[in-house]
């Protein structure tokens, strides 16, 4: 591996989220704070618990996965996409860096931007509930999977555009509706039988089950099956990038 190609790509995407701090750290962490305010406050004042945790700190994981799995796809999608916008990307594919490289270099970049932004949260969240973590070690499992899980489907998401507002379809419209509908703000428990079936259909609702679980023990679905899905969802998002490499699939032409 040509580690001085991988750390030169990624020290240029890490120093990109420092030039744009307000709109990597700081834009998200505003936002995370108003849905505090306005769920856990509004809200909780007529929901003061959930299976024994307060509605406030019971929200916490499902707001964090919510900037999670936003800003991985972010990242990672506008980190490809721009060299492609300004033709750069040419003078990279004939570099003496491989396509393996290119993937570690750029997701993983995201992932770690995800990842810092995701601990920036919990910490804010701090300031507004009691937070609890009962397993740390999963916490950091589920954190990591999903910023890298996210961050490829991004980096599929920026080779496929064709255009800036390409970029946010799927975020917005798919990625952003899903995880509303995954048990972010509630327990797919108090749902009808009807629609508790439906949302098992929902791959966010694992994704937010098994980081629930590693804060308070609880979750939607049991915790082997939130973390068998999400290698599911990692292993389906490494393969459609192996198969974009292998087929040059938006590179060769």
């Amino acid at each position: 591996m040509n580690l001085y190609a991988v750390r030169a790509i990624y020290r240029f995407e890490m120093a990109r989220a420092g030039r744009t701090l307000m709109q990597s750290i700081v834009s998200p962490v505003i936002s995370t704070s108003l849905y505090f305010v306005v769920f856990g406050a509004a809200i909780g004042s007529r929901i003061p618990e959930v299976d024994g945790i307060s509605y406030g700190a019971f929200i916490v994981p499902g707001l964090v996965m919510l900037s999670l799995l936003t800003q991985s796809i972010a990242n990672a999608s506008f980190g490809i996409y721009f060299p492609k916008f300004t033709g750069t990307i040419y003078e990279l594919l004939s570099a003496p860096v491989s396509y393996f490289e290119l993937v570690v270099s750029y997701v993983g970049a995201a992932a770690t931007k995800s990842v810092i932004l995701g601990l920036i949260i919990l910490l804010t969240a701090r300031l507004f509930v009691p937070l609890r973590i009962d397993h740390p070690f999963w916490m950091i499992v589920f954190l990591l999977l999903t910023s890298v899980t996210f961050s490829l489907l991004g980096f599929i998401i920026g080779i496929w555009a064709d255009g800036f507002e390409k970029l946010q379809i799927i975020p917005l419209l798919i990625v952003t509706p899903l995880t509303f509908l995954g048990g972010s703000f509630y327990s797919i428990h108090i749902l009808p039988p009807f629609w508790k079936t439906v949302a098992l259909f929902n791959p966010v609702v694992y994704l937010i089950s098994g980081f629930r679980w590693s804060f308070y023990g609880l979750a939607d679905v049991h915790v082997g099956v939130s973390f068998g899905m999400t290698l599911v969802f990692l292993a389906v998002f490494i393969g459609i990038v192996a198969w974009i490499f292998k087929t040059g699939y938006r590179f060769k032409t």
